[in-house]
């Protein structure tokens, strides 16, 4: 200052904190549009808490000559930083998936022996349950496969049953993760193998009126029971009832035969739930449920279970196909189904798995692979299951954008775009866009973690033309304020005009 005049220290402070607001509003102002800038304000959300990347794609004629439309506006902030994409990751890995094992590929389960059976319908060896990481093995399904066995003469299994989930490697990797959050037997959270009867899921009703609490298991297994006796009341509300739900306990029964599921924790008064489950362990809900569906087809199953590969020279006696992956992606990115979305990354993996690898190691390798072969860099980018359920995986919101962008030059393109949500109509965009012109139009993949939402895909602006657009917040307030910024950029794009 003139005149060795100095600034109080409190004043010094908040010219400083002027200054770096001014200089944080002048770097943000040229590279966002206005309503985006306005939905970051309305949020409470700072710019730097958002990556966006959006571009026209070229037409046939721009791409015969090599160059863009030079009057279409884009849009690029923050594009090159790694950032967690939440499930927008589902993208590359559904991409990746159609590309190399084609969209009619299917897994399958298969029943198997070692022989026919004898003159009385017996075994000399046990049954063999092989996993192929069938996505659709539901109750119906093993039911069928069971009566295919029994219609071609088996009836007697002395040996027992032998369950065959080597195609992934571990085989049963749940056991050694941490869980994700604190709802481990929630649907979302559940961690395939290349065996998953039903998802591993069980339905639950629970009901209660002021004094008495009543449960079911749905289907009624036999073998299994529902024990009450440890649920306590709960003061919270019917809707966050699950906020007090501890996780069962699954104990042998007293009589030595099948099991007791004993649930704990507690449950409100005057309330009823009902919801499909992650409750019984898969290594003893699988031999509980063929045996029950055995004995009820008129079979005898021995006591022995074991989990070992099925002989190479094993014959098949019956199987079941899941729909093909194009189709079966449809219904992982419509409703962002984190299993299913694992289940085929580990697909992925078992198919270029090296003797030794490790099936999710397999997996990435064959992510990064494709992208080198497209010339696309993979900085930054960090896999875990390919999810998206995930606390470190990253990606720059450039790299999705171009993979976006490939992909809609690749034969893949209709079963990845047919399977986006159409902002306004289906999916996990039903309730959102719907006043805005992107509504019906706009095929778009949420994502969605409390510190990460994003949103990706294709946005056709005002004349039509398809827009790649990706779009992430990365704040702790992401997951309850940062919706309606990614909302702003699509519904932007979708009004620009050539």
């Amino acid at each position: 200052m003139s005149g060795g005049a100095q600034l109080h220290p409190r004043a010094g402070w908040l010219l400083s904190a002027l200054l770096a607001l001014w200089a944080a509003s002048a770097q943000a102002a040229p590279d966002l549009p206005h309503p985006v800038l306005a939905a970051l304000e309305q949020a409470g959300l700072p710019a730097t808490a958002l990556g966006v990347v959006a571009f026209p794609l070229p037409d046939e004629g721009e791409r015969a000559g090599g160059k863009m439309h030079r009057r279409t506006p884009a849009l690029r902030w923050q594009a090159e930083r790694a950032m967690a994409p939440s499930s927008s990751i589902k993208i590359l890995s559904a991409v990746v998936a159609l590309d190399r094992l084609g969209a009619a590929s299917r897994g399958r389960t298969e029943l198997l022996s070692e022989g026919p059976p004898d003159a009385q319908g017996r075994l000399a060896g046990p049954l063999y349950l092989r996993g192929g990481a069938d996505a659709q093995l539901d109750w119906g399904a093993l039911w069928l496969m069971l009566r295919q066995a029994r219609e071609q003469g088996v009836r007697e299994v002395p040996a027992g049953l032998v369950l065959d989930r080597t195609l992934f490697r571990p085989t049963r990797p749940d056991p050694t993760l941490p869980p994700f959050d604190e709802y481990p037997e929630s649907a979302y959270n559940l961690v395939p193998d290349a065996l998953m009867l039903n998802g591993n899921l069980l339905g639950l009703s629970l009901e209660s009126d002021s004094q008495t609490l009543r449960g079911r298991l749905s289907p009624v297994w036999r073998g299994l029971q529902l024990d009450l006796s440890a649920l306590a009341w709960s003061e919270r509300p019917c809707a966050d009832w699950e906020l007090d739900f501890g996780r069962p306990q699954l104990l042998p029964a007293p009589e030595g035969q099948g099991w007791v599921l004993r649930l704990q924790g507690s449950f409100p008064r005057q309330c009823q739930q009902r919801q499909d489950m992650n409750l019984v362990d898969r290594q003893a809900l699988v031999p509980l449920v063929v045996r029950s569906l055995w004995e009820e087809l008129g079979g005898s199953l021995g006591p022995a279970v074991q989990e070992a590969a099925t002989p190479a020279g094993a014959q098949l006696l019956a199987q079941h196909q899941d729909r093909p992956l194009g189709e079966l992606l449809r219904g992982a990115l419509k409703s962002s189904d984190n299993p299913l979305t694992r289940l085929v990354y580990l697909r992925l993996g078992a198919s270029v798995a090296r003797p030794g690898e490790e099936t999710l190691a397999a997996a990435e390798r064959a992510v990064r692979e494709w992208l080198a072969e497209q010339g696309l860099d993979a900085q930054g980018l960090v896999l875990e299951n390919g999810s998206g359920l995930s606390r470190r995986e990253r990606i720059r919101p450039e790299l999705l954008a171009a993979v976006l962008a490939r992909a809609a030059r690749l034969p893949l393109a209709p079963e990845l775009q047919s399977g986006l949500p159409l902002a306004g109509v289906d999916g996990t965009l039903r309730r959102r866009l719907k006043a805005s012109p992107a509504a019906g139009r706009a095929r778009l993949k949420t994502g969605s973690l409390n510190e990460a939402v994003a949103l990706a895909g294709y946005v056709p602006d005002r004349q039509g033309r398809p827009w790649v657009m990706v779009a992430f917040v990365n704040h702790e307030q992401a997951g309850r304020r940062g919706r309606p910024v990614l909302d702003a950029v699509a519904d932007w794009v979708a009004r620009q005009s050539p």
